[in-house]
């Protein structure tokens, strides 16, 4: 994007998108330039590079995706959230929505949306959070009720994937995306043995025997999400 492109009226709604993903940059950034009030300010395919980002532009809202090219977009909405409390931060994925919209809530954002919904409720959506509302589709909105109401957590509810800790999750995709135990360490900054104990803790989480089962599984999971 030129300097020429970055230079937008102060009234627009300054938006930056984070995904690994080439076209769905380009689709989105496109979609977003048909509002006449909102404009994308930069684009980021990891994690460090779209803090940066968003420290240099200082956007109104950042558009994140879940599995990004290096990272995670579960920790970069921590790290955004925590740095730049002003701004809105929308979660979008092919990720199952039952078993994500929650923990990007937790981790500060304002709304998940599936990137398969139509390209108007993407629209609503950075709308809505940028009115100050949590956007969550009407499905999920009514499991989040549902579970409100029982006035409690019940684990027995839980499908096996969602009983995952954030950084087991990291650890979970970084094992689909092919990635040697030794990889991940580097990856999140941790001791080989520290990923080795997740790696039991996903093993006995999901019921899985043995390794081969784990990176099936972690394969199965990063094919249906890509």
């Amino acid at each position: 994007m030129s300097p020429a492109e970055l230079k937008m009226p102060t009234t627009q709604i300054r938006i930056v998108i984070v995904d690994d993903h080439a076209l769905v940059r380009l689709g989105l950034t496109q979609l977003i330039a048909q509002e006449p009030d909102m404009a994308v300010c930069g684009a980021a395919s990891g994690e460090n590079e779209a803090f940066a980002l968003i420290k240099e532009q200082q956007p109104d809202l950042a558009v994140v995706d879940i599995s990004l090219r290096s990272g995670n977009g579960i920790e970069l909405t921590k790290r955004l959230t925590a740095r730049f409390p002003k701004m809105k931060v929308l979660v979008a994925s092919m990720h199952d929505e039952l078993l994500f919209a929650e923990r990007a809530l937790h981790a500060g954002a304002a709304g998940y949306i599936n990137k398969q919904e139509a390209t108007d409720k993407v629209i609503e959506a950075i709308r809505h959070v940028l009115g100050g509302q949590i956007y969550l589709s009407a499905e999920m909105t009514n499991h989040v009720l549902h579970r409100l109401g029982k006035h409690r957590f019940d684990p027995q509810g839980q499908t096996s994937l969602e009983l995952l800790s954030d950084r087991e999750w990291q650890v979970f995709e970084w094992i689909g995306r092919g990635l040697s135990t030794r990889q991940v360490a580097e990856q999140l900054h941790l001791s080989i043995k520290t990923i080795e104990t997740h790696r039991e803790h996903i093993k006995q989480k999901l019921n899985l025997a043995n390794a081969a089962e784990l990176t099936r599984r972690a394969v199965q999971w990063v094919l249906e999400g890509d």
